[in-house]
């Protein structure tokens, strides 16, 4: 079959080369050639969505090396960077497997090739699906309309930048579809899921009354305590908790004194002869006078504060208990309900 020359963009110039595709149907191959012109054309004049449209189905019909180069060039004009790389992997694949004589034909193509793809692989961003947590068996997830398999799901794999569409479906279930937009170099991880989050319920109405809402009177107000009664209380207690303490205290220590009267008088402590004592004795004697008069006073003091809190907090006047009603009947405008049984709260080239 003879050999088709096209002329490709500006970076593809210079690098037309025999067709080396197995021989195609004449009709085929005029279609293949008729799409790559228009193809071509449209990526030149910037409608790379079209332009790339028409390339890939000329390639589809007639795949040729130059035809596979060029669509991966307009890929990556028009952004689809995981797309593009693809395609120069593609090219790269199909030049390894060509004879010498057919990649000396490729001149420059491979080279730029190799560049294009290792400038634009590190900007491919990559998306990672997975199921929710027991999510059943069966339960099938898309991207962009494609089926992704059980090994595909939580794994970061390439896609071109801008929105995708993604959906879940369980089986029986209706799917549930959403975007996602990613940038370029961005990656992203999403768990899908199966329901959608539960709205926020409105606080239920209050119940209504079958009476009409009645508002008793306020209780008469329950006295209150004098703050200086019950600082009388509080420092008579006190007085009366620290004289017992102290009367406790000089007793025991007169009970140790009389352990040394004992041993250094003769007589003990109520001998009226003061020689009966030496001067360790007598000296024991008198500070256990002295302890013992301590201990007395102590204890009477003691005694008075303790008693006159006690007189204190008997007198103090108490809270009167709130007027029961038998009838049941509203509160606050429904929000408190109280009878019988008791009260409830609510709430509202191709070459």
């Amino acid at each position: 079959m003879p050999c088709r020359l096209r002329r490709s963009a500006p970076l593809l110039a210079a690098l037309g080369v025999l067709s080396l595709s197995a021989p195609a149907a004449a009709q085929d191959v005029a279609a293949a050639e008729a799409l790559f012109e228009r193809g071509l054309a449209d990526m030149q004049a910037g409608r790379y969505e079209t332009g790339c449209k028409a390339l890939a189905e000329s390639e589809r019909i007639d795949p040729q090396p130059g035809t596979l180069f060029t669509l991966a060039s307009c890929e990556a004009r028009w952004g689809r960077i995981a797309t593009a790389v693809a395609r120069f992997k593609d090219y790269l694949a199909r030049f390894d497997r060509m004879t010498p004589a057919e990649q000396a034909r490729q001149g420059q193509r491979p080279k730029l090739a190799m560049e294009e793809r290792d400038r634009l692989s590190p900007q491919i961003p990559r998306l990672a699906l997975s199921l929710p947590p027991g999510a059943p068996a069966g339960t099938v997830v898309r991207r962009d309309g494609s089926v992704l398999g059980e090994a595909a799901l939580g794994v970061a794999l390439p896609v071109d930048p801008g929105d995708h569409r993604v959906s879940i479906q369980a089986p029986g279930a209706p799917v549930r579809e959403q975007h996602v937009t990613i940038a370029a170099g961005e990656t992203k991880e999403l768990t899908l899921a199966l329901k959608d989050a539960p709205a926020a319920q409105a606080p239920a109405p209050p119940p209504r009354s079958p009476a009409p809402a009645i508002v008793p009177a306020p209780a008469p107000a329950s006295p209150e305590v004098p703050a200086g009664r019950r600082t009388a209380l509080y420092l008579t207690g006190g007085l009366g908790a620290a004289g017992l303490v102290l009367g406790g205290i000089t007793g025991a220590l007169v009970l140790g004194e009389k352990g040394t009267i004992d041993e250094h008088c003769g007589s003990g402590i109520e001998a009226t002869d003061p020689k009966a004592c030496d001067t360790t004795g007598r000296d024991a004697g008198n500070s256990a006078n002295t302890l013992a008069t301590v201990s007395t006073i102590g204890f009477a003091v003691g005694l008075a504060g303790v008693g006159a809190a006690l007189v204190l907090y008997l007198t103090e006047p108490k809270a009167a208990a709130p007027a029961v009603t038998a009838s049941p009947r509203w509160i606050s405008a429904g929000v408190l309900e109280a009878g019988p049984n008791g009260a409830v709260l609510g709430a509202r080239g191709r070459f």
